[in-house]
C-alpha cells in the first residue's frame, strides 16, 4: 500500500526539504506548487499546481485526488506561508489580511478539505507550521500580522485534536525560530545563521512525527540556537 502524502508550497526552501526527505523515505510524495511554478519541483511522485488559498480550487483538488488516490492518505504538510514586518502602529488592515490569506487560509482550506479523508479512515497527521512569536508575545511586537496569523493556524491544529480526540488522526505544529534559507540570509546578514533551524531538520521533524503513531497531538519546538 502507497504511503501517500500531500506536501502544499513544495517548490519552497522548506518544501524543497520536506519533499526530499519523505521521497527518500519511501513515500509516494504528491506536492502542490503555486500556479507557475510546476517547473521548479523535480523530487515528487505527482505535482499540482494550486492555489491553497483559494477555497474553491483546494475542493477542487481534493475531488480530483480522490479520483487520482482513492482514500489512501497518511499525512499533509501545509507548508505555504509568508513573512512581514511590522508593530502595532505601522500595521495595517490589509497587512493583517495578507498575512491571514498566506500563512491561515492556506492551511485551513486543505483541512477543511481533507479531514473528510482522514475521518473515513481514521487515521492521518496534519502537519503545520506556527512560529516562536505566535507562541511568545514578546518577539512577535514588530511582526504583529505575521504573528496574528500563526496563531490562528496554532488554533486550527488545536481545534483539529479536539475534533478528532479518541481517532488515530493527528495533529502536529512545527514552531521554528529563524529557517535558514537564502532569503533569510539576505534579510538578515548581520545575523549568525549557525544558530538558525535548516530545513533539513523541520523536515526530519516531521519524518519523525509522522512515522510515530504514539506520538499524540505534539508542538515541535525547533528553536535552534536563537
Amino acid at each position: 500500500m502507497n504511503r501517500n502524502i500531500i506536501i502544499t508550497g513544495a517548490a519552497g526552501n522548506l518544501g524543497t526539504a520536506v519533499v526530499e526527505k519523505f521521497t527518500r523515505e519511501g513515500f509516494k510524495v504528491i506536492a502542490t506548487v503555486a500556479p507557475g511554478k510546476r517547473e521548479e519541483m523535480e523530487e515528487a511522485n505527482d505535482v499540482y499546481e494550486l492555489d491553497v488559498t483559494d477555497e474553491a480550487q483546494v475542493a477542487e483538488f481534493a475531488k480530483e485526488y480522490a479520483i487520482q488516490y482513492g482514500g489512501e492518505l497518511e499525512a499533509i504538510a501545509c507548508l505555504v506561508g509568508g513573512f512581514g514586518m511590522g508593530d502595532l502602529e505601522n500595521t495595517s488592515q490589509a497587512d493583517i489580511e495578507k498575512m491571514i490569506q498566506l500563512n491561515f487560509f492556506s492551511a485551513f482550506n486543505m483541512t477543511k478539505a481533507f479531514l473528510p479523508v482522514f475521518k473515513k479512515s481514521q487515521k492521518g497527521t496534519f502537519l503545520f507550521v506556527g512560529a516562536r512569536p505566535a507562541l511568545q508575545p514578546a518577539d512577535g511586537k514588530s511582526l504583529v500580522a505575521y504573528t496574528l496569523s500563526k496563531g490562528m493556524v496554532i488554533s486550527l491544529a488545536d481545534l483539529v485534536s479536539e475534533e478528532m480526540k479518541g481517532t488515530g488522526v493527528r495533529s502536529h505544529v512545527f514552531v521554528p525560530s529563524i529557517i535558514d534559507t537564502p532569503p533569510n540570509r539576505e534579510a538578515m546578514a548581520d545575523q549568525d545563521f549557525s544558530k538558525w533551524v535548516s530545513p533539513l531538520e523541520i523536515a526530519e521533524a516531521m519524518h519523525y512525527a509522522v512515522s510515530s503513531p504514539a506520538l499524540k497531538n505534539m508542538t515541535f519546538k525547533l528553536y535552534g540556537g536563537v
